[in-house]
């Protein structure tokens, strides 16, 4: 039996994330938000990928007998071979078809009007679920801004990658002083600068944060160029593009341009990004993140799962068994240097006094022994793969840095 050492690995992480020379990202996915802390009845702040389907399925699909577009367009997706599509997978069907319908009568019984509508309410949807805001200013967002806020990186900025369309991350970043660059510039329509991006012509101090599925903020003006508006617009579809889709002028959009980006991040030399809130689900972003540890054996990618492990996460182990630098955490479960092993304390002393942000729980469990006594056993599991307690554990970082600071001013 293969067995980790959870006090091991935070240490190492605790270590990496502490310098300011390597290049060091964050990944957030649909995940995150689930970890933010709701008064009673207001649970989730915004529902996962599977949720956020059963929302707009449900408000666009027919009642009893009565069929709507939707429900012909799921009965389509369907013929495919995808049984239980989820909402990127609908998306980018619908905007599959509307790429074919161009010029023609109609696809699958569809016309071009019909797919825009479906297009447009869809996304409409979306974005009624997603738009929100934080609760307060102590959830697991506002604890990464200010770590990011509170330490000195010097020329290697922190990067930000989501798959979000919500507004969480930039509600955290200004809320709590922390200045950043989301590929758009300008003040009354601000417009996506592709060379800002390629080039790095950015202010070093600035953290990046990159919307590699788009916002609910962004929309295509009369030119179709797109813009970053100040507010939400009912009624107009906002840009998410989930689908992989080819554009025209296609390097001019943002998704390819973000995924390049994403890609070019973990092609520098010792480059660590941390995923939280991502199951491996999307096949062009798992194509990205392979291929480019492929080519860098210096980059590092260390998935944090929530829960414990489970056939959802049988891609991510499956990846990470193949790649010595990507790392699989769950709770209870770990694929590290490619061996897939249980979390195990191997020093049970003085665990307490390590400064880890309770990202480690322990968990009594009684047995007998070979008496018929009553014995107590501890397994530990390792919950990072929480959003919460990924915050904590910065958290936790940010007192150890500022103690650091404190002993430095007592000793001149």
């Amino acid at each position: 039996m293969v067995y980790h050492d959870p006090i091991r690995q935070l240490k190492y992480l605790r270590q990496t994330l502490s310098q300011n020379k390597k290049p060091l990202g964050f990944f957030l996915a649909a995940g995150c938000p689930l970890a933010v802390k709701m008064p009673a009845g207001k649970f989730p702040l915004i529902p996962d990928i599977a949720g956020l389907t059963k929302f707009v399925s449900d408000e666009l699909k027919g009642k009893g007998a009565k069929k709507t577009n939707y429900d012909l367009l799921i009965k389509e997706l369907f013929k495919t071979g995808n049984k239980n599509p989820n909402i990127e997978d609908i998306l980018s069907f619908v905007r599959g078809l509307k790429q074919v319908s161009l010029g023609a009568k109609d696809v699958r019984g569809f016309k071009e009007s019909d797919l825009i509508d479906l297009e447009k309410d869809i996304c409409k949807k979306i974005v009624e679920k997603t738009n929100v805001s934080l609760p307060d200013k102590g959830t697991p967002y506002h604890q990464l801004a200010q770590w990011i806020q509170l330490i000195d990186r010097g020329d290697s900025p922190i990067e930000c990658f989501t798959t979000n369309y919500d507004l969480l991350a930039e509600q955290a970043f200004e809320e709590t002083g922390v200045a950043y660059f989301d590929g758009f510039v300008g003040a009354r329509q601000p417009f996506f600068d592709l060379r800002a991006i390629e080039d790095s012509l950015i202010p070093k101090h600035w953290t990046r944060l990159w919307k590699v599925h788009g916002s609910i903020n962004w929309y295509f003006n009369s030119n179709h160029e797109i813009y970053r508006s100040t507010e939400i617009k009912g009624d107009n579809s906002c840009i998410i593009d989930p689908s992989h889709l080819k554009y025209d002028q296609s390097r001019k959009m943002p998704y390819l341009a973000l995924i390049d980006r994403l890609n070019s991040f973990l092609r520098q030399p010792s480059s660590l990004l941390i995923t939280n809130g991502y199951s491996f689900g999307d096949t062009h972003l798992n194509d990205t993140i392979v291929n480019a540890l492929k080519a860098n054996p210096t980059a590092m990618v260390i998935a944090l799962l929530h829960d414990k492990y489970s056939s959802k996460y049988e891609k991510a182990f499956t990846y990470a068994k193949s790649r010595f630098n990507l790392s699989a955490w769950t709770f209870d479960e770990a694929v590290i240097g490619g061996q897939q092993g249980k979390w195990k304390v191997i020093r049970q002393e003085g665990l307490e006094d390590e400064n880890l942000g309770e990202a480690i729980v322990t968990i009594p469990e009684t047995i007998k022994d070979a008496k018929g006594n009553d014995e107590t056993i501890y397994h530990h599991q390792l919950e990072l793969g929480n959003f919460a307690k990924l915050g904590d554990f910065l958290q936790a970082l940010i007192g150890e840095s500022q103690f650091k600071i404190e002993k430095e001013d007592d000793s001149k």
